[in-house]
């Protein structure tokens, strides 16, 4: 099987991973859609999950899918997915073949409405909830702890990606306290420019209409278990993920409308802040992220290694014979973190 290379953290540049697409997969729409519906995700027997219900702070509840390494202070990852994603994503289940090859603790989190039942509160999730973030890594840093776990790393992928950045530069030396080392994969750093650019051209087409499917009934079921919660007209009426926030996600999360919110919830304003060991990965052909919107290296700390590849898609880098599989980035992405935190790969490797 091929596969990336390991990442050299010495040697972290803005283009630092070694990725092509295979021919047959040109272009960054090809190399977005293929991956999340045709390549093959596992490459080893797919684990059982074993499903955990926490309360949230505000009374709330969220649901927390585990997969389990051969002992509970193995090196845990948490991973948080991407708007509208769950533990049955593409990306989560090629992340849990990793982590099965490798014997680290899998934990994924479902934001609030993803895990298949609606939550209680007047609310939903959204990209910059860095607030959120924090209680569950503290729980997670606190559960690995009484376990005998010292490592725990974290990844988010697209929304959750930005979200973990977010919560990275919020908290600065003390953000080490709760994680070792983070990655945002294909994540909209820079909310306003590609929240612009999935509702222009060929993105209103393919991806707009497929997100609010999923979305809009979820937010008529909130204004069911919450009367008046918000314009429901004005919801149906919603073409784009602009319209969509302005009446929804915005509102019911403080935000003034969606460029309030876009606005204050990017990552990529405060990216010099991050004093944790952080990876970005970017591709540059991404549809839903403008590679102008990219953090360079005079927008980020010396904690922040950018990788920016020339293919990959949003959430593809689809490798291997037709019809390829979707392991290679939780390859690269799962060695950078390990050895981010002084840990070795399985398979000719000795960590832990």
């Amino acid at each position: 099987m091929q596969r990336m290379l390991a990442p050299n953290l010495r040697s972290c540049t803005e283009r630092g991973m070694d990725y092509k697409a295979p021919a047959w997969l040109p272009g960054g729409h090809a190399q977005t859609i293929w991956p999340a519906f045709y390549a093959q995700r596992y490459l080893g027997p797919l684990k059982s999950l074993i499903r955990e219900r926490w309360s949230s702070p505000d009374g709330d509840f969220l649901d927390i899918d585990k997969q389990r390494a051969s002992r509970p202070d193995r090196p845990l990852l948490v991973l948080f997915h991407g708007l509208e994603g769950s533990s049955g994503s593409h990306y989560a289940q090629a992340f849990s073949d990793w982590a099965a090859e490798q014997d680290i603790n899998l934990a994924l989190p479902h934001f609030r409405g993803c895990s298949g039942e609606l939550n209680h509160a007047p609310r939903a999730y959204h990209s910059g909830d860095h607030a959120e973030i924090d209680w569950l890594l503290q729980r997670f840093r606190s559960e690995h702890q009484a376990l005998g776990g010292e490592t725990l790393v974290a990844a988010g992928v697209s929304l959750g990606g930005n979200a973990l950045m977010r919560w990275a530069a919020e908290h600065g030396k003390s953000a080490c306290m709760q994680a070792d080392a983070v990655a945002s994969i294909c994540s909209p750093l820079d909310l306003m420019q590609c929240g612009l650019a999935i509702g222009r051209g060929l993105n209103r087409h393919i991806y707009t209409p497929m997100f609010l499917r999923s979305m809009k009934p979820k937010a008529m079921a909130k204004w069911a278990q919450h009367p008046g919660l918000f314009d429901k007209d004005a919801l149906y009426a919603a073409k784009d993920l602009y319209s969509f926030d302005n009446v929804f996600t915005a509102p019911l999360h403080g935000f003034k409308d969606t460029e309030d919110y876009w606005k204050r919830a990017s990552a990529k304003p405060l990216m010099h802040d991050i004093q944790v060991p952080a990876l970005a990965l970017n591709a540059l052909n991404d549809p839903f992220v403008p590679r102008n919107s990219l953090p360079g290296p005079n927008d980020v700390s010396s904690s922040v290694c950018l990788w920016q590849p020339a293919q990959g898609g949003h959430v593809g880098f689809a490798q291997g014979r037709w019809p390829a599989h979707v392991r290679a980035m939780p390859d690269a992405v799962g060695a950078w973190l390990l050895q981010a935190t002084g840990h070795r790969l399985n398979g000719g490797s000795s960590y832990g």
